[in-house]
């Protein structure tokens, strides 16, 4: 590995030795959405960032930060290190080990390094100039998307449909009906079974900067294609479209970008 890609294994680790301990042990967890959706947030995720952002301080006090948990520091600078120290913090609270850590490392303005770490499974997939890759113990597996070019044949994933909205709900109905199996409820780990080869294509809207950063260097590590809802890089509006197989792209956009034009 590079040596931003080792340093991002390093920082996936300290999150998840900050995070594991409190795994499953009914932790409290405030509601940062109040008289909304709930949006929990824990001591692990606050924990986990802040523990990370130690070890980033310490190694490379030159770079800049953006956190879910703690905000921005020098966002502007050349490397800079995107954290989501526990994405699917409602299934963190649930018991269920779907959630993990998210770390992406932006090089002038560009997603070059992506890490999704399940502590819980031992898993680390890490994406970057060097490949695509499956950490788990002493054991190290290539990662590579799988040929589907053909979206009837696709297995599908989002997070949970409610969080599309008026047309989006529909774009995304359209292109479940499509499609030949479709699973919910897996946060980001649906990208890393996509990088993995099992899942053909996810969908996914309102997403923050630190959502997709980690998942564009995996992806496309993987050999698959990640983009917005109209093909191109993704950006702030956090409409995402992740495919292992680039064949798949224009049939989802078809539905897609209905609901962005």
């Amino acid at each position: 590995m590079t040596e931003f890609e080792a340093f991002a294994v390093e920082l996936a680790r300290a999150a998840g030795a900050a995070s594991l301990p409190l795994f499953r042990t009914g932790v409290a967890f405030d509601d940062k959405n109040e008289g909304g959706v709930c949006d929990p947030v824990t001591r692990a995720d606050r924990d986990a960032e802040a523990a990370m952002r130690r070890l980033i301080a310490d190694r490379y006090p030159h770079h800049g930060v953006v956190g879910e948990e703690y905000g921005e520091d020098r966002p502007d600078a050349e490397h800079v290190w995107v954290l989501d120290p526990v994405d699917g913090t409602r299934a963190f609270v649930a018991g269920l080990p779907l959630w993990t850590s998210l770390i992406g490392l932006r090089t002038a303005g560009v997603p070059t390094v992506g890490v999704v770490a399940q502590p819980y499974l031992d898993e680390i997939f890490v994406g970057g100039p060097s490949g695509a890759r499956l950490l788990r113990g002493s054991q190290e597996t290539a990662l590579r998307t799988r040929a589907c070019p053909d979206l009837n044949d696709a297995v599908i994933a989002t997070t949970d449909p409610d969080i599309f909205t008026g047309a989006e709900l529909g774009a995304w109905r359209q292109v479940r009906a499509a499609s030949k199996l479709a699973r919910l409820g897996c946060d980001a780990y649906a990208y890393a079974m996509l990088a993995a080869g099992h899942v053909d294509l996810v969908a996914e809207t309102g997403l923050k900067v630190w959502d997709w950063t980690a998942l564009v260097p995996l992806v496309e590590a993987a050999g698959g294609r990640i983009t917005d809802w109209l093909g191109a890089a993704p950006h702030d509006d956090g409409r995402i479209l992740a495919v292992g197989d680039a064949a798949l792209t224009d049939q989802a956009l078809v539905a897609l970008r209905r609901a962005v034009v």
